[in-house]
């Protein structure tokens, strides 16, 4: 077992004033697409199994949760009980090169790459998840918003924010448990010759959730369940073949070559036990403080999708669908996965999406923040783990 957790709960607590101040402190496809809500479809997909989970850890140390902090439904990790009611965001950021380096990216819990389009060599955008927002100094760049992003954003009951979108995001926009703030952010002049630079700076989403008379903490459309994954007890932090997997493989070097124009690249960093970003060959660090990107774990779903139009515009089908693959990433290994996100007349679009190991079990998570990439399935054969 590695014994990396008080390494990556400094490295947490140094993400924000927060967490160290805040616990003390306040190819296209011919499918289309139908709708989510309305569906007769029962997907039964079998849940963990105790008696022959390979996750037990009988011998697991234990970590101390302060008393005024709790173990954050995004990362398992303690952060301040202030916290605990507040919905997070979730930013749509521009991954285009002209727009980089991003702002406060490291800092947040969950980071999401999708294809956006699939012209310019399917270029991606990130969709970034960040429970501490009142913490924000200048994050962003913000751009707009596809389709995909409302329902996963809606998974953790988080506000969207975003510069708009093209037409096919309004039937998703409308529906009842999307609350977002678009465009009318800050525009800061950085120095990019014919590139505007659009971000959120400090108070401004408080001040504008508050104007649009959005709730800031979790609703009734919230997930019925404490956490978005099942991550293990804190305080442990293993490969996957601690955990049991026989069959893990060597995953220190993370490619995604589908993703042709960012050319998206993750890169285990054995130091810190996580798994660095890079975007087109560079390592992603903070705008600002020059903080590097990172992740304790790192999910890949091959998931179908449907385009819209000549202009590439898309929405990837990842709801009842029945090839699922997947991969699971932590501690410089992988083992394969399947995942799901049933949709029915009592599940709606947001249900949370669960991955499963290849005997059925839902796996456990390392603690600790999560890239995911929603990986096109006509390229799923193009990533490479080695």
């Amino acid at each position: 077992m590695k014994n990396k957790k008080l390494i990556s709960l400094f490295a947490t607590l140094a993400i924000g004033a927060s967490l160290l101040a805040g616990c003390g402190n306040t190819g296209d496809t011919n499918t289309t697409p139908g709708g989510f809500e309305g569906q007769d479809i029962n997907v039964d997909v079998p849940g963990p199994d105790s008696s022959t989970d390979p996750a037990q850890t009988p011998d697991a140390e234990e970590f101390v949760v302060p008393a005024d902090c709790y173990l954050s439904e995004l990362t398992g990790l303690p952060i301040s009980k202030d916290l605990k009611d507040q919905r997070p965001i979730a930013m749509m950021v521009d991954a285009e090169v002209e727009s980089l380096p991003n702002y406060e990216i490291a800092e947040c819990d969950i980071v999401y790459e999708l294809m956006n389009s699939t012209a310019n060599d399917r270029v991606t955008r990130l969709m970034c998840i960040r429970k501490d927002w009142n913490n924000i100094e200048q994050m962003g760049n913000i751009r707009s918003t596809r389709p995909t992003n409302i329902p996963l954003a809606g998974e953790y009951n988080a506000i969207l924010v975003h510069d708009g979108g093209p037409v096919y995001i309004n039937d998703y926009i409308a529906k009842a448990y999307c609350d977002h703030l678009s465009a009318g952010f800050s525009r800061i002049d950085l120095g990019r010759a014919d590139f505007y630079e659009e971000f959120a700076t400090a108070g401004q989403i408080e001040d504008r959730i508050q104007a649009a008379g959005i709730s800031s903490t979790y609703n009734a459309y919230a997930p019925m369940r404490d956490t978005h994954f099942l991550f293990r007890d804190y305080g442990t932090d293993m490969t996957p073949t601690e955990m049991g997997y026989t069959n893990a493989q060597t995953a220190t070097n993370v490619k995604i070559p589908t993703f042709k124009h960012t050319q998206s690249n993750l890169r285990y960093n054995e130091s810190t036990g996580t798994y660095d970003f890079y975007l087109y060959g560079n390592l992603q660090q903070d705008g600002e403080d020059n903080e590097v990107v990172s992740f304790e774990n790192v999910i890949l779903q091959c998931t179908d999708y449907y385009v819209y139009d000549e202009h590439g515009y898309l929405i990837y089908l990842y709801y009842n669908q029945t090839d699922t693959t997947g991969y699971y990433i932590t501690n410089g290994e992988a083992i394969k996965i399947t995942w799901s996100k049933a949709v029915s007349n009592e599940k709606l679009d947001y249900e949370i999406t669960k991955y499963y190991d290849e005997n059925g079990n839902e796996i456990e998570i390392n603690p600790g923040k999560t890239y995911i990439a929603l990986v096109p399935k006509d390229g799923w054969s193009s990533v490479t783990l080695n």
